[in-house]
């Protein structure tokens, strides 16, 4: 399994956890009865241990019901929150595609805009040109990833932070695919992840506003006020086992991966001819990485690795499914063809990457060659 971003196996711990809840957390945590009330500390002491992780208050963590969705309404009720003060959205070229829609039809429905902020060919945006878009007048919120859950680049934050704050616009970072594999740091007014990415459970998002950040809802008016419904009580406690545990873990975790990632960085570039490796080779996340071949198609990479019992991802992370071509890659300007997707999780082994690598080459010769491609 070497497509683990995003959906990774769910962790021993978590998995104790959830079931445990099951037990004991299985009433609504909103009745006023005994077994109501024992939900609700359960619920109240997930968001707690989240929230000591992240650096936050725990009134400051919401859980929603996936990361699309926090996301979502990140975006939206922090721009209606703001929108007397206007209706534009600024986001990198590279966040994931439900920050780009959220900012499109918060945009088009105020009658505002949203600006995309380039980025070099390593995937990192330009600071200049971020603080420029901010500053102009009618921001109502920014955006921009911790790191890129493709191509592994860390963006530079703290200082797009600094710029957004002197501008007097609260920041949106996206850290899915950081939070529970390294330090995100404290440079963020929202703050947006993936229990599903870190070893938690699927079917859950994390979405911390700092105090002072001005939201509204943006939805009918529900008893849980930000996300109707509320969370799934055996998720939110196994999210937070997860999160603990693999934010305990991060260092050597993150060293192992790293080692696991350049040997792979290196194999490709040496035995695959006309391929591109994608994102900054040094600071990057640890365990993702995203290279293109030239000659082939990234669905024919993909259904040949499958066969041979290799699983990796291709096209954008974010809307892989469709397997259209990934539009980080697009704006970084690299090679796009034939793309592969690594995301390496906590369980993957030296001798997983060496089969990997023992068969790429080959199955990459072998498709060039049935295209008559010498």
């Amino acid at each position: 399994m070497l497509d683990a971003g995003g959906r990774a196996p769910l962790l021993p711990a978590a998995r104790a956890a959830y079931v445990e809840a099951l037990d004991q957390g299985w009433a609504d945590p909103r009745r006023l009865h005994a077994e109501g009330r024992r939900a609700r500390a359960l619920l109240d002491g997930s968001r707690e241990a989240i929230a000591a992780v992240v650096g936050a208050r725990t009134q400051d963590v919401d859980l929603a019901p996936s990361h699309t969705a926090a996301l979502h309404a990140a975006v939206r009720m922090v721009a209606r929150g703001r929108r007397r003060l206007g209706a534009d959205v600024v986001t990198s070229a590279v966040e994931r595609a439900a920050v780009l829609h959220a900012a499109e039809f918060v945009a088009e429905r105020g009658d505002g805009r949203h600006t995309t902020v380039q980025v070099d060919r390593w995937g990192r945006v330009d600071v200049d040109a971020f603080a420029d878009a901010v500053s102009a007048p009618g921001v109502a919120l920014a955006a921009l990833q911790h790191a890129n859950g493709e191509v592994g680049t860390v963006q530079p934050v703290a200082a797009v932070h600094k710029a957004a704050r002197t501008a007097g616009v609260p920041l949106l970072v996206d850290a899915g695919a950081s939070l529970g594999h390294v330090d995100v740091g404290q440079s963020w007014d929202v703050l947006a992840a993936d229990p599903g990415d870190w070893g938690g459970p699927g079917g859950l998002g994390l979405l911390v506003t700092r105090a002072g950040v001005r939201r509204a809802p943006d939805w009918p008016q529900d008893e849980e006020r930000w996300f109707p419904g509320g969370p799934s009580v055996p998720a939110a406690l196994a999210a937070a086992v997860a999160l603990q545990e693999a934010a305990r873990t991060a260092p050597e975790r993150a060293d192992r991966l790293r080692a696991l990632v350049d040997r792979i960085r290196t194999h490709v570039a040496t035995h695959v001819p006309d391929c591109d490796v994608a994102g900054d080779p040094t600071h990057r996340l640890p365990h993702v990485l995203t290279f293109s071949c030239l000659y082939v198609d990234g669905e024919a990479v993909v259904t040949a690795l499958d066969r041979l019992g290799f699983a990796v991802g291709s096209g954008s992370a974010c809307t892989s499914s469709t397997l259209e071509p990934s539009h980080v890659l697009a704006a970084m300007g690299v090679l796009t063809q034939g793309n592969v997707r690594i995301g390496l999780h906590a369980a993957t082994t030296p001798e997983d990457v060496d089969a990997f690598l023992a068969v790429l080459p080959r199955v990459v010769a072998e498709l060039r060659a049935s295209l008559g491609v010498v």
